[in-house]
This record gives C-alpha cells, structure tokens and sequence, in this order.
C-alpha cells in the first residue's frame, strides 16, 4: 500500500472547519417482503457562524449535489448521474446502463431541518415490483438555540428506504455481504468529508436565489462535470 504524504494529511487538517463523529446505527438488511433499508448518521460540529452562513434551501439543494459527486469520485468515474428534468441517473459509465433512476428530488425545508428526498423510480438494480416504492433521503438538523456557544452539532443522515433489488435468493445473501455493506461504507466516507465544509454548486440551481423556473428539459446526457 501507497503511504500517506504526512504534508497532505496535515493540509487536511487545517483545511477542516468541522469535526465529524459517526453515530452508530443498527445494521442494514432484508425486511420480510424482501426489501432493503439502511441509515447511516453523522454529527458534525460546525462553527455556529459557519453555519448561520450556509443555513438556506440553496445549500440544502448543494448538499444534495455534493452527494452524488462524491459517488462519482469514490468510484473513479466508473459512477456518474445524469440530470433531466424529472429525474436523475445513477449510471454505469453511461446509457443505457441505467443501475438506478431516481425521480426529481423533492425538497423540505423547515427553521431547525432540511430533507432532499429522491423516489425511487426504476433501474437495472429494482425488482419490476419495486419500482416507485422506495426513496433515497438526506436528512440535515440543527438544534434549537439555547446558548451562546460558538459551536453548534449538526446532524446529518442518508437514508434508503423500501429499495426492492433485483437478486434471487441466493444472490440476496451476496448483496448483503458484499453492495449493501460497500453502500454503508461509501456513505459513511461521505459523511467524513463533511469536515471541509465544501459543498459543490448545483447542477439544476433549483433553490437558488432569484433562480427561475426551468422551461425546458436538461439534456438527456447532462452529467456530473
């Protein structure tokens, strides 16, 4: 194994505004119907500033962004989503290989929490019975305000919910050895690289100030860039 540059780590280090602490979740695995669930939760401590700074549906919606960038990169690009109108392609290396395909994110926003949540709608992945049953949710809370302190705990989660996968019997018992554990790793490392606190700017700029409606479709084979 390649050793770690000590100078990058240390860089990493002063360039990190927040601490991130992973909160132990219980395992994910198959329901009785045969669908997959998993929740994976993180409290990050941000400079109250910081985060009074980018408290807003915008950087909700950049959240969002920052997630499927990250998957893009983690799997060397082999991963990439491809943005229309109404949905968002999770693909391998391109179409036709569509291995999940979400409808548009539907977003909530509330003084104190902020979900982006993305139904499930088809896929080479999704049983035919699966199909527009499940969701992929980010979920972002802060506390009340109760003191002066200059730093506040934000919770962060990623959830999947009623994800129906298209495996035999046997092949379910390898999912859930070898994707879904690599899926609740993957999040995780997301999660971590919260630390900087840099969101990438969104590809749509939905929940943009000042941003307007959108007349027109993407174009089918707008990706990750």
């Amino acid at each position: 194994m390649r050793p770690r540059d000590p100078r990058r780590l240390l860089d990493r280090h002063r360039r990190a505004r927040a601490r991130v602490a992973i909160v132990s979740t219980r395992q994910p695995g198959y329901a009785a119907d045969g669908s997959v669930g998993s929740r994976q939760v993180a409290e990050v401590t941000v400079p109250r500033a910081e985060l009074d700074a980018i408290w807003s549906p915008e950087y909700l919606e950049r959240l969002a962004r920052t997630y499927w960038r990250f998957l893009t990169r983690i799997s060397l690009g082999v991963l990439r989503v491809l943005y229309t109108e109404s949905s968002r392609d999770v693909v391998a290396f391109t179409r036709p290989f569509v291995l999940l395909r979400f409808r548009a994110p539907e977003y909530e926003t509330e003084p104190l929490r902020g979900t982006v949540t993305w139904p499930i709608e088809r896929g080479l992945l999704v049983a035919p019975s699966g199909r527009d049953r499940g969701y992929l949710r980010l979920t972002v809370r802060r506390p009340p305000e109760s003191d002066g302190s200059s730093e506040v705990v934000v919770t962060v989660s990623s959830e999947v919910v009623n994800f129906y996968p298209l495996l035999s019997r046997i092949a379910r018992v390898i999912y859930n050895q070898t994707q879904l554990r690599l899926h609740v790793v993957v999040t995780y490392a997301f999660l971590r690289s919260l630390a900087n606190l840099e969101l990438e700017p969104s590809a749509v700029g939905t929940l943009r100030p000042g941003a307007r409606p959108r007349s027109r479709a993407a174009s089918p084979g707008r990706g990750e860039r």
